[in-house]
């Protein structure tokens, strides 16, 4: 089967969408098929065409930038080309030229589903409020066009006011999942580097520097932490600097977090590649997902501490809160409340052996070949 992938941002920009999607298509490939990614060359210096892992990627150029999204004048005459040349449409939403994507596919008659990873909720601010109005009526009318819509959860989609409007086309798949070993001399390594053996508990946060993660809640937590455990510390794993729109709110932050940095309680350790987040993971304690708004549907970083036996606290945001209640993995805290956060942390450091699951059920679960394999169930009975 030809599957042609579509979604503005792809590797090597990090988010849990983009992994998702990532992890997905190679899925596809490793079971035969041939992929094509289309997506946009949000940094001129990206290679216009490549090869990754067998998925054939084509990255239109930009224009310019609008917000957090990009304007590429080409985007539909290339689209135009390969929604001929492929057998079925996959898009990943929030996306702003999904509509004419998903009407491509039903002009040549391909096809199309929608993976909903999220609702848009750029802060607030005039200009944001036009971005989400136009981004939310392309995503509906993308809803209107294509034949089905995948998300993460029923919990998620229970509360969304977009995927309410579609629960005839929708369909829930957990979503893909893994890691590389590190191997222990990778992982003692990672330990050894940040003084895990001294500067403990360890708390990890696995997100972008960004306003709906709610950095400020674990921030607002520390002291409460650091009362019953002076040498606890943060590792922040992931972009923290020039995050699309987000200067301001990092600015707001950076005092703070300085303040703890210059103490050992917090590290930023930027992005790191696949085989460095499986040597992260196994020195925590906890990982904290306390994000805010509906921009967070699940929160694959937790499946990925809890494949290392990691507890997690979540914010009870829908769908955010599904890994800890399907998998009785940590604890969950009421939405932006820095002492839940805190309650669960400590409820987590004074009994970890209550927080232990089955990880070779859980790698079986969210295996990505068995994602691909819901994926092509669906594509196939569409094409019948």
């Amino acid at each position: 089967m030809k599957i042609l992938t579509v979604l503005t941002y792809y590797r090597p920009h990090t988010s849990g969408l983009t992994i998702y999607a990532e992890r997905l298509a190679r899925a596809f490939v490793k079971r035969g098929h041939e992929v094509t990614v289309m997506t946009t060359q949000f940094d001129a210096d990206l290679p216009r065409e490549e090869m990754m892992d067998g998925v054939r990627v084509l990255r239109v150029p930009v224009a310019f930038r609008i917000s957090k999204g990009v304007i590429a004048p080409t985007f539909g005459w290339v689209a135009t080309k390969l929604t001929r040349e492929h057998d079925v449409v996959q898009m990943h939403l929030p996306q702003f030229d999904a509509p004419g994507v998903a009407f491509r596919a039903r002009l040549f008659n391909k096809p199309s589903v929608l993976t909903y990873h999220c609702d848009l909720n750029l802060p607030d601010g005039f200009f944001n409020k036009i971005v989400n109005s136009v981004v939310h009526f392309q995503n509906n009318l993308a809803g209107k066009l294509a034949n089905r819509i995948v998300t993460y959860t029923q919990d998620y989609a229970d509360h969304s006011p977009y995927l309410s409007r579609y629960k005839d086309k929708l369909r829930t798949f957990l979503p893909p999942v893994e890691l590389p070993d590190a191997g222990d001399n990778a992982i003692n390594t990672f330990a050894k580097k940040h003084q895990v053996a001294v500067r403990n508990p360890v708390i990890g946060m696995a997100t972008r520097l960004a306003a709906e993660k709610g950095v400020e809640i674990l921030l607002d937590a520390m002291p409460q932490i650091l009362e019953q455990y002076p040498n606890a510390q943060v590792l922040f794993a992931g972009q923290y600097k020039d995050v699309f729109s987000e200067e301001a709110y990092a600015n707001h932050l950076m005092g703070r977090i300085k303040e703890y940095e210059e103490n050992g309680h917090w590290t930023f350790l930027g992005i790191l590649n696949p085989t460095e987040m499986a040597a992260f993971y196994p020195a925590l304690d906890a990982l904290v997902v306390p994000s805010l708004n509906a921009t967070e549907a699940f929160g694959l970083v937790q499946i990925e501490a809890m494949l290392n036996n990691v507890p997690c606290v979540a914010s009870a945001l829908p769908g955010v809160r599904q890994p800890v209640l399907m998998h009785d993995m940590g604890e969950i805290a009421k939405i932006g409340s820095a002492n839940e956060l805190a309650d669960g942390l400590l409820k987590i450091f004074a009994n970890k052996e209550k927080y232990r699951c089955d990880t070779a059920a859980l790698a079986q679960t969210y295996d990505p070949d068995s994602v691909a394999i819901e994926y092509e169930k669906m594509f196939e009975e569409l094409r019948n």
